[in-house]
């Protein structure tokens, strides 16, 4: 079968995979769809995401959905044929936790992640024909959902947990800062979450009118003027460091900003004094735990992921798809690959 596989820095190849073969408690799916993320680009460009570098050739790609097509023993409550998207963490270990960390699973200090090179060997993702499965990772998708959207259950997923992190959202006014695939889908997210507005900017034009497609109350670029100022509640959701001393100044005073964007591990300049002088919480959001199964059930309710979708391309062409993902004239969100058609 076909894969799309990274071999090291600026080396993506289609590569020929044995197909897999489902042991009990597992699932073999035929993926139709998955969604280009972040840490796949960094992957593809620099041999490593994060702190997780490249020890061998990785399948990328978590953010999947597709159909089932084989069942291993003892799997129940799944049939062939059903449409499924794919909870991409496996918990390595006996999954035992701080009562402190109750219930937030995705704290868990080891976790297997599709797509991912944190353990060796690594972990490979779905962007392949077909993907193995855990039945338990497994999650139908629910009536008037097709597998090109239940792919962007994991990113809605992760803007989800974002949204929860600021408690209740219930007539609040919030701002939204970056305006990407997950910015958009945070924007869509907290006014599903009861926002009164949500006010989302960008330097990007054609980004802020997929986040305005997406439930934006205002946008605003950004490029050449400061954020809107005294916000209550802000999502930072670009990841850049140098952006941070804006964001924080432009948080109210006893204001409260959930950092989603995902920032380096390395040393990086921010001012950051308003932090302290403006009494303003700081919440990390990282992943989710099970807002997949949320995040389809929003879907199944009418929240439309679809404007974050952009670009589609065929397995043969993911070259192209992550150039045009990476390239940052190409007016793309989100980038899709169709992987199989069987």
């Amino acid at each position: 079968m076909k894969a799309v596989v990274v071999h090291g820095a600026n080396d993506l190849r289609i590569d020929d995979r044995p197909e897999p073969v489902p042991g009990p408690g597992e699932v073999v799916l035929d993926v139709e769809w998955g969604g280009i993320c972040g840490s796949d680009l960094s992957y593809w460009r620099h041999g490593a995401s994060g702190t997780a570098a490249l020890k061998s050739p990785l399948v990328l790609g978590h953010e999947v959905a597709g159909r089932i097509a084989r069942l291993g023993p003892g799997v129940e409550n799944l049939e062939i044929g059903q449409p499924v998207t794919v909870h991409p963490a496996e918990l390595v270990g006996d999954g035992a936790m701080p009562a402190r960390l109750a219930g937030r699973t995705n704290l868990y200090p080891q976790i297997r992640y599709f797509g991912s090179a944190a353990f060796d060997p690594h972990t490979d993702g779905g962007f392949s024909e077909r993907k193995l499965a855990k039945a338990f990772q497994v999650r139908p998708l629910p009536d008037g959902v097709d597998t090109l959207r239940g792919a962007l259950a994991e990113p809605l997923a992760v803007a989800m947990h974002a949204v929860s992190r600021a408690g209740s959202l219930q007539g609040r006014d919030v701002l939204v800062n970056g305006a990407g695939p997950i910015g958009s889908l945070v924007t869509a997210a907290a006014k599903y979450a009861g926002a009164r507005t949500v006010i989302a900017t960008d330097i990007s034009d054609a980004s802020l009118r997929i986040a305005q497609a997406m439930g934006a109350d205002e946008v605003l670029n950004v490029s050449d003027k400061p954020l809107p100022a005294d916000l209550e509640l802000v999502f930072e959701a670009t990841g850049i460091p140098a952006v941070l001393g804006g964001v924080l100044r432009a948080t109210a005073r006893g204001g409260t900003v959930v950092q989603v964007g995902n920032l380096p591990g390395t040393p990086a300049a921010s001012a950051l004094g308003d932090l302290v002088t403006r009494e303003i919480t700081w919440i990390g959001s990282y992943r989710f735990v099970d807002e997949i199964t949320d995040a389809l059930e929003a879907m199944k309710d009418g929240l439309d992921v679809s404007p974050v979708i952009t670009h589609r391309f065929g397995i043969d062409d993911a070259q192209r798809a992550m150039q045009t993902a990476a390239d940052p004239t190409a007016g793309s969100s989100k980038v899709m690959l169709r992987l199989s058609t069987d």
